[in-house]
């Protein structure tokens, strides 16, 4: 019997499983990623049923998810038929709600995520060149500004007492996706609301008062409903931008025409604007959450990388693989297949676990320690394959920048109170951080 015959047989344990299905079991890290450990151990590519979600398998190594990523031809977001694989992983109930909406479709958003090429490709080349490094040079002086407007707002010099998610680090990414793409300042605290009740359609602290959150289908239920706010605030924007282009990123995307002249759908345009306005900031604020709490606990590399600015990026990058804010997305076999010795059967779902990609001891040399100089670094916190974030350079632009700001300021950073994470297992991270943040 070889290795991965064994594997096969391998049982999981329910614990285990519920600890990564369930959203509820991401509130509690230690216990996380000690199921992610022993699933890499034991069972690396293991099919669970866990009550009141389809049968999928938990993929839990770097090399394997890279192989999915990289094969939407194979493995799919969408589904053989367009709408018949949820890429987010919800409960049978939810996604029956959600095809209640739709006609039988799940998928409820005209965005990437949904998408496989040859469609994902048109649609993504809406803005691709917005996106590029070269494009995005004209705006670092204007990033820059927001930085510095952050830092002076909301950090004083002497000690400051505060929850560095809440007081600081959810506010900064935010303002600066808005201004880039063409939101009023005014509007920002109604995008935030929105991409809580988007992303926290799990988590009992982001309830909407319309929800009922015993019903089972209440995080589709949230999902929908919220879905619906954003199209309601966004469909003015994309009336006022092609009355009147400027040079923001939302004039981009309402102005996109298809192959044959005509403007996209305004659903795609909707699609873009909130992929933009969700995990636009809050990938980023959740990853820099994850490098202040990270800098805090190890003094040594905080005075280290104070030292050597240099050293700003390779700390971002060591920020992305610790926080791994995306924690999943799912995908569907179109073919038969075989992948570390399984055989693979249509109709067959996946849950792709960057978190535990992430920690990988293949991949890198002690994963559970945060060193802030690692190299090589291979994180897969943005995806591989035709669905890596399009977003990537923009979010390393936003925080290489306030870290180059606030980092020279900083004399000491000390933990203090209950540090919370949200509940969710798909977006998210630290929900609260208490902190003494000292600044010269």
């Amino acid at each position: 019997m070889t290795v991965d015959q064994q594997e096969a047989t391998t049982t999981v344990p329910d614990k285990v499983a519920r600890q990564v299905v369930l959203p509820e079991g991401h509130r509690d890290d230690e216990a996380l990623f000690a199921a992610y450990q022993w699933l890499r151990e034991n069972a690396p590519l293991a099919k669970v049923k866990v009550e009141g979600y389809d049968p999928i398998w938990l993929v839990t190594k770097h090399a394997d998810i890279m192989e999915i990523e990289r094969q939407p031809q194979i493995f799919s977001s969408g589904g053989a038929t367009p709408g018949e694989h949820n890429p987010i992983l919800a409960t049978q109930a939810d996604d029956e709600f959600t095809k209640s909406l739709t006609g039988g479709s799940l998928r409820i958003l005209e965005t990437l995520t949904y998408l496989d090429p040859p469609e994902h490709t048109m649609v993504r080349d809406i803005a691709t060149e917005w996106f590029r490094p070269a494009s995005l040079k004209q705006w670092e002086g204007r990033i820059r500004e927001l930085a510095r407007e952050a830092i002076d707002l909301r950090l004083k010099p002497g000690t400051n007492e505060l929850d560095a998610v809440q007081d600081f680090t959810v506010y900064y990414p935010l303002h600066v996706i808005m201004t880039l793409f063409g939101v009023p300042a005014e509007d920002e605290p109604r995008m935030m609301a929105l991409t809580q009740d988007f992303f926290g359609t799990a988590d009992p602290d982001a309830q909407r008062e319309n929800v009922e959150p015993t019903s089972p289908d209440a995080a589709a239920q949230q999902w929908a409903a919220t879905i619906q706010d954003f199209y309601n605030y966004f469909d003015a924007l994309v009336e006022a931008r092609r009355a009147e282009p400027t040079d923001d990123l939302a004039s981009i995307v309402a102005n996109a025409r298809n192959d044959d002249g005509e403007y996209f759908a305004k659903e795609v345009a909707y699609g873009w604007f909130i992929a933009i306005a969700t995990a636009g900031h809050d990938t980023t604020s959740s990853t820099m959450a994850s490098c202040f709490e990270a800098l805090a606990q190890h003094p040594d590399q905080l005075a280290a990388v104070q030292s050597n600015p240099a050293g700003i990026p390779d700390l971002i990058n060591e920020a992305l693989r610790w926080g791994s804010p995306v924690k999943q997305f799912t995908r569907q076999a179109l073919t038969s297949y075989e992948l570390r010795g399984q055989r693979i059967e249509p109709g067959d779902r996946f849950m792709l676990l960057y978190q535990s990609g992430n920690r990988d001891a293949d991949v890198f040399v002690a994963p559970d320690e945060f060193r802030y100089d690692r190299k090589p670094n291979r994180h897969i916190s943005f995806g591989y394959g035709p669905h890596m974030c399009i977003g990537q350079h923009l979010a390393k632009m936003e925080l290489r920048i306030m870290l180059e700001e606030l980092l020279p300021k900083i004399k000491s950073m000390e933990l203090t109170g209950v540090r919370k994470v949200v509940q969710t297992n798909f977006v998210g991270g630290l929900k609260n951080r208490p902190m003494k943040i000292e600044i010269q």
